[in-house]
């Protein structure tokens, strides 16, 4: 990552990016990208140095309460980046994101751009992994399950049904951008097809029962079921 130099947020003056303390105040300082322009900027800053967009307001908290990264078992900070409250790696830079702030954010747009400009910063340190294996959920210690996000994205995430999704270094950028393509329309109308085929011939296995032993009956078995939006969609990931 090249070092460019940023105001710092608290006293304005000009500090290099890659500083954790400013030389002329002594603030704490820690850069994030911009929500808009990817560029970078000192988390508190107001505005983007580079393109003047209104700064997603950023709180990082180092609190021991907020557990250890399931994967290289580094601290875990509790972030803020607007109303989006996550966990990330200080050292591997994944991201644990609970049930439903997951669900929220795969809805909604800004929010998505939001994170996005927090993790364009940080993805930059991970160290990359080349070992799949199981790992426990950060809030119950269960192992958790691993699966292809809306069956199709191609992105392998690690997932607790009762508390939240861990998503190694990269994985939540590929899937928001699957998101932004598309992807999750496409997702639902497949999973619309392939519960309408089920539903024909479940109720053709019924017609046929129903011919075999002489009665007659409701044919249609099952009600309309389909997910309402792209956050029921998600939500059944957690079923």
């Amino acid at each position: 990552m090249s070092v460019e130099a940023l105001n710092c947020p608290n006293c304005g003056a000009a500090v290099e990016s890659d500083r954790t303390q400013c030389e002329f105040c002594k603030c704490r300082l820690k850069t994030v990208g911009c929500p808009k322009c990817l560029g970078l900027m000192f988390v508190g800053s107001k505005f983007c140095g580079h393109c003047g967009a209104i700064a997603a307001p950023v709180e990082i908290s180092l609190d021991a309460a907020a557990g250890d990264c399931p994967r290289c078992r580094s601290g875990l900070e509790e972030i803020s980046v607007e109303e989006t409250r996550l966990r990330a790696c200080t050292k591997c830079d994944g991201m644990w994101i609970g049930v439903k702030t997951f669900e929220t954010v795969c809805a909604d747009s800004e929010r998505q751009s939001a994170v996005l400009g927090f993790i364009d910063s940080r993805t930059q340190r991970g160290t990359p992994l080349t070992k799949v294996n199981y790992v426990p959920c950060p809030d119950c210690g269960e192992l958790m399950n691993r699966s292809n996000f809306a069956k199709a994205s191609g992105v392998i995430v690690d997932l607790c049904k009762q508390h939240g999704v861990w998503f190694d270094a990269d994985e939540l950028p590929a899937i928001i951008e699957f998101i932004k393509k598309g992807g999750m329309e496409l997702a639902r109308q497949r999973e619309r097809n392939e519960l309408e085929q089920e539903r024909s011939r479940l109720n053709d296995l019924h017609l046929m029962q129903t011919m075999r032993d002489g009665r007659t009956g409701n044919s249609n078995l099952f009600g309309e079921n389909e997910a309402s939006g792209i956050r029921g969609f998600v939500q059944k990931l957690f079923d």
